[in-house]
């Protein structure tokens, strides 16, 4: 099916879905009104994130992957279907649990590495804290990938009740050992702060959270409510399942896709065995379940966004677009697909009003509280959206301060949308579209007729998103008043931006030191006999001048050289 008409007819579907937001107090002629929710407050809060879903990667979007779970709970709740992440893992997370940008954290720039002395800032509240404030019981499950170097970065320390997953970007789904570099090798896996040895049976990842979640299910009173992050390592690669769930996808040839559509058929029947829980133990009907892919896919490791362009790690919509939905009994109106604009961030102050807990007025969020718009069909508060700016990335040898009009500097990649408009700068990255199935098994050897021919020295992107959701029609010469007005925007948001936080490798993160296990290598005591190292020389400084300013000025008394 041709892309156009493939979303001509899902936009056909949405409308007839949801139509237009309601009008405060209208009612159906002679109709009751509903009645008042029974279900004591504040709901139970699952977030279940998943790691590199392709956006066609849902049954809902056409996959030849089956997904009767997540089909399933999307059709019975709201679709997301103007739903945006970041385009890789770190950024997603950590926009998630601060509701703030890149680039109010200093995480702009790519992901943190293992072996990189860096985590999620300390001095910015998480979102587990704040529901810890509000009464709630904090746990997750899974891929943690937000630093671990100090102990204080470690998830326990971050809000969380308990902990149970990994702290790597990635790892192998059976042993949990993960490999940097050839002579950098860690296991990876979890139980709060602690290497879970214990669990270390060859359980494939997928099933062993989704066992831990149940454990967690069973042990907590329902009447007390409980947040549960769930962020599975699937479908990022390794690309490994259990055998049985290949046997369904013998027809696919690509041995890259056949692998990620198991993995995938296996995620989905974990998330049917998490929502069995919530119901068996007394949660479901009481929970707000938010289900959300951490970026887009990437087509070398199985994934797909068709018919969007690009993949993961760029700016192009299949990189930042993803497949996300709500499922709840306490929404309004369900059955519905959402188009107004959300994202990532907005989940921080969305979760925090549910639980009917308290924001700081001095807190500087990026994120909107859009339940309204997702439960009751209203507009979202949220008009624009910066998918980041990053003053590292490699630059883009044309870009130039005259290409963006004395505004921007076009070499800097950068990504904003503001109402159907979006723009891109400098190099946004991989921008073909690939059709299911386009890779042969030996990798991008040959290439579709939908190839992106570059033009020379081009550095800016104008999209009308809303009518060119597929990025094929470059607006910027045609609208150069709206390209200056995205990139006054640009650089206004760029005033705001705190330095970026992407530090050398430190030889003491090799997990050999550190009994073979990834994991927390600052020590304290090291910073506290630097930090006295430091204090001495300063002393033994400040001693040596007043020794000298004793000898000018007889008399003067030593101490008043001593402070601090």
């Amino acid at each position: 099916m041709r892309a156009g008409a493939w979303l001509a007819g899902f936009s056909a579907l949405s409308l007839l879905a949801c139509g237009s937001p309601p009008v405060d107090g209208a009612n159906e002629a002679g109709a009751e009104p509903p009645p008042p929710a029974l279900a004591p407050s504040p709901p139970h809060l699952i977030f279940i994130l998943a790691d590199d879903q392709g956006f066609r990667d849902v049954g809902y979007h056409g996959s030849e992957i089956r997904t009767p779970t997540l089909d399933r709970l999307a059709a019975e709740g709201v679709k997301l279907e103007n739903y945006y992440v970041q385009p890789m893992c770190t950024p997603s997370r950590s926009q998630f649990i601060t509701g703030r940008y890149q680039i109010h954290t200093g995480l702009q720039h790519s992901v943190i590495r293992p072996t990189q002395p860096n985590c999620l800032p300390l001095d910015n509240a998480t979102l587990p804290q704040k529901l810890k404030e509000a009464g709630y019981s904090t746990h997750m499950v899974g891929k943690w990938h937000l630093g671990f170097y100090r102990k204080e970065c470690m998830p326990t320390q971050r809000g969380f009740d308990t902990f149970f997953g990994s702290l790597l970007g990635s790892g192998d789904y059976y042993t949990h050992y993960k490999c940097d570099s050839p002579r950098m090798c860690g296991y990876d896996l979890y139980e709060n702060d602690n290497a879970a040895w214990d669990h270390d049976n060859g359980i494939y990842s997928t099933q062993m959270y989704t066992q831990k979640v149940q454990q967690i299910l069973a042990s907590h009173n329902p009447r007390k409510p409980i947040f549960l992050y769930i962020a599975y390592q699937a479908v990022h690669s390794p690309l490994q399942a259990p055998g049985m769930y290949y046997e369904r996808y013998r027809s696919i040839n690509n041995i890259n896709r056949r692998r990620y559509a198991a993995m995938l058929a296996c995620l989905d029947e974990a998330i049917n065995n998490v929502t069995l829980a919530l119901k068996r133990y007394g949660y479901y009907n009481n929970s707000v379940i938010i289900y959300s892919s951490d970026n887009g896919g990437q087509p070398t490791a199985g994934g797909n966004n068709w018919p969007l362009r690009g993949s993961k790690g760029t700016y192009w919509e299949g990189g930042i677009r993803a497949v996300g939905f709500v499922h709840s009994p306490l929404l309004k109106n369900k059955g519905c697909v959402c188009k107004e604009l959300i994202h990532i961030t907005d989940w921080f102050p969305t979760l925090i009003t549910l639980a009917e807990g308290q924001i700081d007025e001095d807190t500087l969020l990026d994120g909107y509280d859009v339940w309204e718009t997702i439960s009751e069909s209203r507009r979202s508060p949220r008009m624009d959206i910066l998918h980041n700016i990053d003053p590292i990335y490699t630059k883009a040898k044309n870009g130039s301060w005259a290409a963006g009009f004395g505004i921007w500097n076009t070499a800097i990649q950068s990504a904003i949308r503001v109402n159907h408009w979006k723009l891109l700068t400098g190099n946004p990255g991989y921008s073909d579209w690939v059709p299911p199935q386009s890779f042969s098994n030996v990798g991008p050897s040959r290439w579709h007729n939908e190839r992106v021919s570059w033009t020379a020295g081009k550095t800016v992107w104008l999209f009308n998103i809303t009518a060119d959701p597929y990025e094929r029609v470059d607006l910027s010469s045609k609208y150069p008043d709206v390209v200056k007005q995205l990139l006054r925007r640009l650089s206004q948001f760029n005033k705001t931006a705190v330095p970026v936080r992407y530090p050398p490798k430190d030889p003491r993160s090799n997990p050999n030191f550190n009994g073979g296990v990834w994991g927390p290598w600052f020590k304290e005591e090291e910073k506290k006999k630097k930090k006295s190292n430091k204090n001495k020389a300063e002393n033994k400084q400040k001693k040596n001048k007043s020794r000298k300013k004793s000898n000018k000025r007889k008399g003067h008394s030593l101490s008043c050289f001593m402070g601090g």
